[in-house]
């Protein structure tokens, strides 16, 4: 137990190191904004009204169609910018709990993975939301 102990003391001094822990949460919001920016835009042009259908077989109006892709798109650019991080990031938390409750809920095996990917991300959300953006933000917490 005490090598995994000292392996712990030695990774969280690492990145206690200003210019790393800068860089790891600049990249952590990049890696998890992505997702976000990349379904918005997937949703725009060809796959509108798709995307318009799919939210109506569940018995959701597709004119919330273009609030999603204003919270995908500007949530997720917001969270990469370090702009209202911790608003951006709840919002996003919340939007990924409630679509997956919503659109995976089945028992589908392939919809229960994305429902729990939905968590994961929720999960990694909470933590910007509770931590902030870090120093490369705009907001420039240092935490």
């Amino acid at each position: 137990m005490e090598f995994f102990r000292n392996i712990n003391r030695q990774v969280a001094d690492l990145v206690a190191t200003p210019a790393l822990n800068s860089v790891l949460i600049l990249a952590a919001r990049v890696l998890m904004a992505v997702i976000f920016i990349t379904a918005g835009f997937s949703k725009l042009g060809a796959g509108y009204a798709g995307t318009a259908g799919y939210m109506e077989s569940v018995g959701l109006p597709g004119a919330l169609l273009p609030l999603v892709i204003l919270l995908e798109i500007g949530g997720g650019l917001a969270l990469v910018l370090g702009f209202q991080a911790r608003l951006a990031a709840l919002a996003l938390a919340v939007f990924s709990i409630v679509s997956g409750v919503i659109f995976h809920g089945g028992a589908d095996p392939m919809q229960q993975i994305m429902f729990m990917k939905n968590l994961a991300l929720a999960g990694g959300l909470l933590a910007f939301t509770v931590f902030g953006a870090g120093r490369l933000s705009l907001d420039g917490e240092a935490r």
